[in-house]
Parts: C-alpha cells; structure tokens; sequence
C-alpha cells in the first residue's frame, strides 16, 4: 500500500518558508523566531508531519533507539526494569527496541543480530548464560556500546545489576538467624547462573553449618506454577526443611499455595523469603519476606552508563562494574 508522506518542502509551501527554515524550526533551532517556529510547528501538526527518522540516521548515523534483552518478558521484575528503562530512555530521547530470549541463547544470538542490522546506538542484556559471553563480547568489539544487567563482575564487560551473591546471602542468613538450620533453595537458574546459590551457601558456611543444610530444588522454571510443583518432594519427605528461599517472588508464592492446600503454616511450619519484592509478595495472603530488587536504581545507572558510552566514541576499552547490594524486606511470611 503506497503510503502519501508528508515532506518539508509541503510545508514549506504551506507556510512560504523555505525547507531549510523549516527543518531548523522543527528541531527547535533558537536560530528561527518563536513566531516562525509556531507557525512552521503548527503547518506540521495540521499537515500529520512525521520526520523521517531514517533519513535522520543517515546523516546523524545515530538512530536514538536502544535494544534490551531479556531472558523471560513475563517475569514482573523484568517488565518492571523494561518499563522503567523506556521512561529513563524517553525523558533522554531515546526509543527503546525489547527483545525476549526464553532463556535460549540462539534467541538470543538472533536478537543481536536483529539489534545490529537495525543499527540501534547501544545494548542492554540480561545473558542468557552468565558463562558463555563471546558473543556480546563480539558486539561489543564491533563498536556497540553493551551494559550487562546481571551479576557478572569478571566479564570483561559494563555491567549495572543488583549483587545476588549479596541478596542471596542476606535472604539465608536471616533464616539462619531466626533458628533454621534445614532450609530449602528453590532455584530453577542455570548452573552458571549460581549468583543467589553462592551467597546462600556463603551464609550457611559463614554459620558453621554443613552444606547440606541447604536443600537445593531445581524446579523447571521460575513461575508459580513451578514452585508449586516443586515444593511437594521436600515437604513430604522424612527429614523436611523449616525454612524456603525462593529465588524469585513467583516461585514462592507457588510453593505457599501448595502449603496451604496441604495444611503446612506459613511462617510456623516453614519461614519463607522470596526474591524481588514485587507487588504480588507484598499483597500475598501471607505477606512474604523478599530481597528487594532496586528496579528506579538499576535503570538509572544503566541509562546513565549507556549513554556516557554512546558519547565516548569509540567506547573505553576499560568496562565498568556498579553492583547494588539490595536489601531485606522482612513481612510476615518469615
């Protein structure tokens, strides 16, 4: 279907300017009256003027767009962080382009390459697999700027994310502190994303405890219909834990549900965190104990680094690591 676009030269006759006086009005040039700005603005509106933002990259060879992979669009904390960049993004000019990559890494190496061929001026990914990066290092060595939102310090690469060895830590050694010395790890990660199974196990060693007072569970996803599944094999075995940290949010609000139906008290019969602190665990039926995913904070590091790398032509080869420690946010659940 032939689409009839509107040029600078049809308002340029609608308004007796010329095209040049034109294209400077509609970028704001302070080099046209206000009264001419208005006028030419005004011809644009009422005409349904678009710019040309192709065109524009050409000549700017900047496209103002930003991709963002993410492995799963329907984690909340993922929409979340996606929302909060669009915004950081749009207050700064930028698009955002988003991308999902299911927690396959073909996917993901096919987001990349449809980022590139749309020659957007930057990335922001949260891997797929925290030990296989040759790829994004290979973007990143082809001149695109790259910030890494996962707790990968020793990549090689910009990285803004929250420090789940951190929040791992902090969720099991309150459990710990509150007497528990059974606790059940409901982790569906991939073993090189082992970030949160690290820190947990760093507050079972740093309490004198045996590794095997940490039970690790590996559902086969990260929703509640996977901590729901998984739980059962724990709690109906002989030697059940007191205690469940969950790895996101979703997952324990799954397991309590199977709890519940069973009769098993939360927190009396088993204390449970989860990981996030999205809305969900907050308005839980029994409101749930979570680390605190700082989402405001990671976007605005994120945005700010991305940009400061786009401006830096080429980008320093030295990268940046900014790891935020999150808190506990302690309810009832634990």
């Amino acid at each position: 279907m032939q689409r009839n676009r509107t040029r600078l030269k049809d308002i340029a006759v609608a308004t007796g300017y010329s095209a040049n006086t034109v294209s400077l009005a509609l970028r704001d040039s302070p080099r046209i009256s206000e009264e001419a700005r208005d006028r030419i603005q005004s011809a644009a509106r009422s005409l349904n003027y678009f710019p040309n933002t192709i065109a524009q990259a050409l000549v700017s060879r900047e496209t103002r767009t930003i991709g963002l992979i993410i492995p799963d669009i329907m984690n909340p904390t993922l929409t979340q962080v996606s929302r909060s960049l669009e915004r950081e993004l749009a207050g700064r000019g930028y698009a955002l382009m988003l991308a999902a990559s299911d927690f396959v890494l073909e996917k993901e190496l096919k987001a990349l390459e449809v980022f590139r061929s749309r020659q957007v001026d930057g990335i922001l990914i949260y891997p797929t697999s925290h030990d296989e990066l040759d790829h994004i290092h290979a973007v990143r060595r082809a001149g695109y700027p790259v910030v890494v939102l996962a707790d990968i310090p020793f990549a090689g690469l910009d990285v803004v994310a929250i420090n789940d060895r951190t929040g791992g830590y902090r969720a099991v050694r309150h459990l710990i502190e509150s007497g528990h010395r059974r606790i059940a790890l409901l982790d569906a990660a991939k073993a090189a994303n082992s970030e949160k199974r690290e820190g947990a196990l760093r507050a079972v060693k740093e309490a004198g405890l045996a590794d095997e007072a940490l039970l690790v569970i590996r559902p086969s996803g990260h929703s509640a219909t996977d901590g729901y599944q998984a739980i059962a094999g724990p709690m109906l075995g002989k030697d059940r834990p007191t205690a469940l940290f969950a790895t996101t949010d979703s997952l324990a609000i799954g397991a309590m549900r199977w709890c519940r139906e069973q009769g098993i008290a939360v927190p009396g019969d088993l204390a449970v965190v989860g990981y996030d602190n999205t809305e969900a665990a907050e308005f839980s039926p029994v409101p749930i104990t979570s680390i605190n995913y700082a989402v405001a904070e990671v976007s605005h590091h994120a945005v700010e680094r991305m940009l400061s790398l786009i401006k830096r032509q080429p980008p320093p080869t030295t990268p940046i690591v900014t790891l935020i420690d999150p808190e506990l946010v302690v309810r009832q659940s634990s």
